[in-house]
This record gives C-alpha cells, structure tokens and sequence, in this order.
C-alpha cells in the first residue's frame, strides 16, 4: 500500500508532492544500496510517469529507472566505467538474488524501447539525457536503440544531451559488442569540425572499448576541454555525474588517478601509470556513493 500511495503521489502536479514521493521511492529501491526486489514491478509506472507531459518530475522519475537497472558504482576505470552490470551472483541484504532484480528491470526497461525512443525528442534537454541513459541499460534492441540515438546526435543542438548519446552508444557497444562503435567513436573524437562536447564524449567512450594507450592527442582534446568548461556543462550528464563530474572522471580515465575529493586541478605533469590507477571508491573517502 505504501508504494501504490507514494505512485499516485509521485503523478501530483504539485512538484513538491511528486518530488517527495520520488524521493521516498528511492529510499524504498535502494535499501543499504542494494536494489529492491520489487524494482522491476514500478519501472513501466516509472517510464509512464516520465512519458507524461503534465508530470513535474519526469527526469527523477527516469533516473530512479536506469538506476535500478544498474549495479552500483565500479569507479571511472577504463574496464569499468560504461559497466551496466558485471556478471556474477549478488545478493540482498534479505538473500533475494539481486542479479535476477536487476536483470528484471532491465528487461522492463527494454520492454519500453518505443516509449523511451520518443523521449529522445522530448521538447525538454533534461529529459532527452535521462532517456538516453536509460536505453543504455537495455538487454534486447540494442542495434536499434543504437541508430536511434546516432540519428538524434545528428541533429541535438544541446552539449549535455550530445554527450548522453554518444556516451549511451559506448555503454550499449561494451554489453552488447557493438561491431562497429569503436571505429565510430575513433573518428569522432579527432575530427575538429564535431563539437567539443562530443568529441569529449567520444574519446572516453572510445578509451572504454579499446585497449590502446591513451594517446597524447586524445588526452590534449579532453583535458583543453576540461580547462576551458568553466560553466561545467556536462557535469550532470548522468555517467560523470555518478563520479562527481567530468573532472574527476577524467582524472581516473584519461590520467589513471585516485579518486578524490574535493577534486584536484588536473595534473599538470605526467600522469601516474595506468597499472596505478583505483576504483572511484578509498577506504578514507567518507561520501556517500551517488546514484
């Protein structure tokens, strides 16, 4: 009854009352920051609550679905950063198989595919970024999910939804092996004539599905951009904001950092090697992991 209350709720046109529900939804999703097991069951109310124009917190709502149809946070490494879900057994704190939950709500969420395309088009930016994170949980469609977003890319006018798709094209390319991603991403973080916000992307994203070291020419592109973002418009882009910004994760990606907080300048010498690097996590840090 609590969760059937705190939807209709989460439906208000008063935000404050959306946002409280939501806010206590997550609470109930996310006990000890393991995953529900009742997740899968609220994602399609969750897409239908995004979907719907009138709703105030269309963007929370999206958010509160990808984050249950992900697992934890594995830090800003190369073989971890565009993880949706490693393989293997985990289990919730009350011994529910948390793997099968998190499967399930990813399987809800690839159930949605149309819904979520046509919030790729949304009138508003937030909830373009918020979809396009969302369909990079998917298990099915990725191909099609794939052309959906290269197409929107090609006509976004707005930096932070530009790095969301390109940054979902890399996630759905490392679960799903995506033939061709890599070359794609490879020809886009060079090329002068793409914006820089996408070039940015591209380049992390390209990092993530390689295993080439980190050229000096890449490095120099994200770390100009970085030095230059004073506004810092892609640090809400859902895959830096899980790593507190885009400066912190290009410290750990590109450079090979630990992980700190407050986040350091970049380095203006050379990196540590990448054998050096650590998980975005220190037994010394004492924030709470971000959704």
């Amino acid at each position: 009854m609590l969760v059937k209350r705190l939807l209709v709720q989460a439906c208000s046109a008063d935000p404050e009352t959306a946002g409280r529900a939501l806010v206590d939804l997550t609470r109930h999703l996310f006990p000890d920051y393991e995953v529900n097991a009742s997740a899968p069951l609220l994602v399609p109310f969750l897409l239908r609550l995004a979907a719907t124009p009138a709703t105030p917190c269309r963007v929370r709502a999206l958010r509160l679905a990808a984050a249950v149809a992900r697992h934890g946070d594995y830090g800003a490494t190369r073989d971890s950063f565009l993880v949706t879900d490693r393989p293997g057994w985990r289990f919730s704190c009350d011994g529910y198989l948390m793997t099968w939950t998190i499967e399930a709500s990813r399987l809800a969420i690839t159930a949605d595919t149309d819904l979520l395309l046509a919030l790729l088009h949304d009138p508003a930016p937030d909830v373009r970024t918020a979809a396009a994170d969302t369909l990079a949980t998917v298990i099915d469609h990725a191909d099609l999910v794939t052309a959906a977003l290269r197409a929107r890319l090609a006509t976004e006018q707005v930096p932070a939804v530009r790095a969301a798709l390109v940054l979902a094209c890399a996630e759905l390319a490392r679960s799903h092996r995506g033939p061709d991603t890599a070359d794609w991403l490879g020809a886009l973080w060079p090329d002068p004539d793409q914006p820089a916000d996408t070039r940015v992307a591209a380049a992390l994203g390209w990092l993530c599905l390689t295993d080439d070291p980190v050229p000096d020419s890449l490095r120099a592109v994200v770390d100009s951009f970085v030095v230059a973002d004073t506004e810092k418009v892609l640090d809400e882009v859902p895959w830096f904001a899980r790593h507190h910004g885009l400066l912190s994760t290009v410290r750990q990606l590109v450079h090979g950092l630990r992980f700190a907080y407050p986040v350091p300048p970049l380095p203006t010498t050379p990196s540590t090697p990448p054998g050096d690097d650590l998980p975005c996590w220190w037994p010394d840090d004492d924030l709470p992991p971000p959704f």
